[in-house]
């Protein structure tokens, strides 16, 4: 039988590790009571996170919440996975001006699955129950909505900042977004969820999660939020990371079915200060053993480039496999060091929307070259690489994407879609 002193080293540790990167936390006493209790009853607690598959597909930015989920996993908790099938009908309203638009069945179906597929490649399938909330929301009916709808006010919805926006401004709000957070807080309630996590943006939904239990006669779920990743292109301001968050509207993201080779070239590109945002978020290295890291990088024995190699090494590895993560870093090596390839690359945004653009072009307007016939003439003397390769037609285009131009032995730049 474990003693106090084990267990409460065990619930610190986990405490540590579960929350770590957090925003909000309520309440972190409430999360240890809860912790020392599972452990000392050898019961896992149950750990909740929903999805509205509205889009299929994943990048890094969304692994943040699995990855969180994953730690909990570590632990021996359990993770249930919430495809929200019936509220992606509806469509949350969080961060939105408008009304979002319905979807449709067999879309939702088909994003569900996808959606699973990739977050497979974080999370343990074997410790991971999926259920459907279409499960328990279909058999609520009308009367049981009625009853959930009882118990909460209008005044205390328009209270969150979105709605009271478009209140404010006279911008329509449906009925039936003012039922969504009430029906993701029902989730909680059939799951009888420990705990809930989320984004911060849905900070919100999951507190309405929280009073909602109590009134079915629960233990309140702890909620737990976490950032939302920010792009490739982010850099530190002032000691604090400053950007947009990833997006692939904004192309400053790595997509979790992207190429290995993509996918570690990618992120060795992202600035020192940013690669310790993903360490905190992405990695599965302990605190201790992160914590080592930066000091052994800050006392000048490791060089940022090597710990940032090993980032790259795990991400690539955790969505493909070790061998992946190897040929990768070997494409790297080829491309960047033995072409000595600068650490820090300038980087420049270009508009793709009308479709592949004149190299010639994107030269001149970049500052590669000082007119679109000098830009010519290098193309032809093969003084002009894309990703590694030579570019060899003077009227031929660069295709959307981002890519590193080389020119001549010493200028570099990276090309990123506006």
């Amino acid at each position: 039988m474990r003693d106090d002193a084990s267990i409460t080293a065990e619930v610190e540790r986990q405490l540590t590790e579960i929350t770590r990167g957090a925003v909000d936390i309520h309440s972190t006493e409430q999360l240890r009571e809860k912790i020392e209790r599972s452990i000392r009853a050898g019961h896992p607690l149950r750990v909740k996170a929903g999805f509205d598959p509205t889009t299929p597909d994943i990048h890094i930015g969304h692994t943040v919440l699995l990855t969180r989920m994953r730690r909990f996993q570590q632990f021996g908790h359990k993770v249930i996975f919430v495809v929200g099938d019936f509220t992606a009908s509806i469509g949350d309203p969080t961060g939105r001006s408008t009304t979002r638009p319905n979807l449709d069945g067999e879309t939702i179906r088909r994003n569900a699955e996808t959606y699973k597929a990739q977050a497979f490649k974080v999370l343990d399938r074997e410790s991971t129950e999926i259920r459907f909330n279409s499960e328990w929301l279909k058999r609520l009916g009308v009367s049981g909505l009625m009853e959930l709808a009882a118990k909460y006010t209008v005044a205390r919805m328009l209270e969150r900042d979105d709605f009271k926006k478009r209140f404010r401004g006279g911008t329509p709000i449906s009925i039936h977004e003012l039922l969504y957070p009430l029906l993701q807080a029902y989730d909680s309630v059939a799951l009888q969820a420990d705990v809930e996590l989320g984004g911060t943006d849905q900070l919100f939904n999951l507190l309405v999660g929280r009073e909602i239990m109590r009134d079915y006669g629960l233990q309140p779920q702890i909620v737990i939020t976490s950032p939302l990743l920010e792009g490739l292109d982010a850099r530190e301001s002032n000691g604090k990371i400053v950007g947009e968050k990833m997006s692939k509207s904004l192309a400053n993201y790595v997509g979790v079915d992207e190429a290995p080779e993509e996918i570690f070239g990618k992120l060795m590109s992202i600035s020192d200060a940013l690669m310790w945002r993903y360490f905190e978020l992405l990695s599965d290295l302990e605190t201790d053993e992160l914590e080592k890291l930066e000091k052994d990088v800050a006392a000048g024995e490791l060089h940022p480039k090597k710990a940032k190699v090993r980032l790259a090494r795990e991400i690539v590895a955790r969505f493909h496999d070790s061998s992946a993560a190897d040929m990768a870093e070997e494409a790297f090596d080829r491309l960047h060091r033995r072409k000595q390839v600068p650490d820090e690359v300038p980087e420049a945004k270009l508009d793709f929307e009308t479709g592949p653009l004149p190299m010639a072009r994107v030269m001149l307007e970049t500052g590669l070259a000082g007119s679109t016939s000098d830009a010519k003439r290098l193309i032809k003397q093969g003084g002009v690489r894309v990703d590694g390769r030579r570019f060899t037609d003077p009227r031929g285009n660069l295709e959307a994407g981002d890519h590193l131009l080389q020119v001549g032995k010493r200028k570099f730049l990276r090309i990123r879609p506006r």
